[in-house]
């Protein structure tokens, strides 16, 4: 009887030591489609790859894991919600080997997290280096063929008040008119970026409410609190949308549960 609750034991913490691990460490993949008649035609299934909250994680010897399933979706161009480090780690090389492999694959595209604001400056200069774009409330063009839409990214509120930041961003724009694509970290900060107009928002930093409870979802996230509103998938205010990645990595709390890291796809249809 003895051994046999010793069996139950181990077996028991090998399952709890096993799921720990899925969740913390085994990618799963999002796919969502945007569909809007102001999408140009030569943008009809242009792919998109979003990464959020890296938090100094690693997936595999210099992020293979990681880039290997990036690379198999295909992507246009990818997109990256701040958060690449972790203040409270002493790991940066994590974030560089990440960007240094995604650089590889398609044009990638940054905006800060609340991690990066009080070093970001010799951070931006090595980002730049790798031929990573640094958004820092300003636009680029995207072109596909003849056809452009509107990059917009904007520095995390700790470092820049997103009323300023998205001023001075418009004021950098090519065509106001076109499709309009917005890189924020901060979910919460959504009606704002509708009443501002913006097509389509990527944003992070929920960490997908860490612990997720099936059926209700996210039990906590930053800025918004407990049981929060946009901790991930996608979201509409009219006719614009906000897409919520729930991130790569942890920070302050260590375990993700019903929550693994997540690699969001984007593409984007053309209904004209």
């Amino acid at each position: 009887m003895r051994r046999k609750r010793i069996f139950i034991v181990i077996l028991l913490l090998v399952m709890v030591l096993v799921f720990s691990y899925v969740q913390n460490s085994v990618l799963s993949i999002t796919a969502i489609s945007i569909k809007s008649a102001d999408i140009p035609a030569e943008f009809d299934g242009y792919r998109i790859v979003q990464l959020s909250d890296l938090h100094s994680k690693r997936f595999g010897s210099r992020q293979q894991r990681l880039a290997e399933k990036v690379k198999a979706e295909q992507p246009d161009v990818i997109f990256f919600t701040g958060d690449l480090i972790d203040r409270r780690k002493n790991d940066e090389e994590a974030g560089y080997q990440l960007m240094e492999e995604m650089v590889k694959i398609a044009p990638v595209y940054f905006v800060t997290g609340n991690h990066e604001w009080q070093v970001f400056v010799e951070k931006e200069q090595r980002l730049r280096e790798l031929g990573v774009t640094v958004l820092r409330n300003e636009s680029v063009t995207l072109q596909r063929g003849n056809s452009r839409i509107s990059l917009i990214g904007i520095d995390d509120p700790l470092m820049t008040e997103p009323d300023d930041a998205l001023f001075m961003a418009r004021q950098t724009l090519e065509n106001p008119g076109q499709y309009t694509i917005l890189l924020s970290h901060r979910p919460e900060l959504f009606a704002f970026y509708a009443e501002q107009g913006i097509d389509l928002t990527f944003t992070g930093h929920a960490h997908g409410g860490q612990i997720r409870i099936p059926f209700v979802g996210g039990l906590y996230a930053p800025g918004q609190g407990f049981f929060p509103k946009y901790t991930g998938g996608s979201h509409a205010i009219g006719e614009s949308t906000m897409i919520v990645n729930r991130g790569l990595g942890n920070s302050g709390v260590p375990q993700r549960i019903f929550n693994r890291p997540e690699i969001v796809v984007t593409e984007l249809e053309s209904e004209k």
